[in-house]
């Protein structure tokens, strides 16, 4: 397997650290993101039309977005562990997968982008607390779960946790530290703790200071 990524890219670490936890090998391509090497036509014409990363490349079939590739690794995979295919356990897994894909996307990603970068997505710095009010929907309503279970969506690690992880570790980063959230502070711990928790994407936030250098 192949994964087209990038040192800072959330989405990107999400397939990383499944990729690990699966333990299967993979070729990783970097696509450079400070110098827009994923907008370049070669890129969009040959890897993805979208001009993002993550891309799982398995043979002649490539995967786009983050979700989509963690889904097809716990498929072909064979991980009910990690994917449920009952219903009501499935539906407990999009539940996460959506947070990871409106409010912490819109929010936590947003505003640290824009925070990080001064890359804002819409208009200025102006909007930031607007980004920091979806921020803080996911991070409260993660809080609310974790304070009674210690994974997202099932009493075992799934791929739920995953897709919220990388941008809730760095919300300091977003301007909304882990502080009054002890629940998400320590199921973050969890997941770090967690052997084969992939490299880092960048330097670590004030929160988690000890977390283990780049190894790539």
């Amino acid at each position: 397997m192949k994964l087209y990524t990038w040192y800072e890219s959330g989405n990107s670490w999400k397939v990383r650290i499944f990729l690990e936890q699966l333990e299967i090998p993979y070729e990783k391509v970097y696509v450079n993101l400070l110098e827009w090497e994923h907008k370049k036509k070669e890129f969009i014409a040959d890897v993805n039309p979208r001009g993002q990363v993550p891309v799982l490349e398995d043979g002649d079939r490539r995967f786009w977005d983050s979700t989509a590739c963690m889904v097809y690794l716990a498929r072909k995979m064979n991980r009910t562990d990690w994917l449920p295919i009952e219903p009501e356990k499935m539906a407990e897994v999009m539940h996460w997968i959506a947070l990871a894909h409106c409010e912490i996307h819109f929010g936590l990603q947003y505003a640290r982008r824009g925070t990080m970068r001064d890359r804002w997505v819409i208009g200025d710095a102006s909007h930031l607390a607007q980004y920091q009010k979806f921020g803080k929907t996911a991070l409260d309503t993660m809080e609310w779960r974790l304070s009674r279970q210690d994974w997202l969506a099932a009493p075992h690690i799934t791929i739920a946790d995953i897709a919220c992880f990388p941008y809730v570790w760095s919300s300091a980063d977003a301007g909304l530290p882990h502080d009054s959230y002890p629940a998400v502070r320590a199921w973050v711990a969890r997941c770090l703790a967690l052997p084969r928790w992939a490299e880092k994407p960048r330097a670590p936030t004030r929160d988690y200071p000890d977390m283990p250098n780049d190894q790539s």
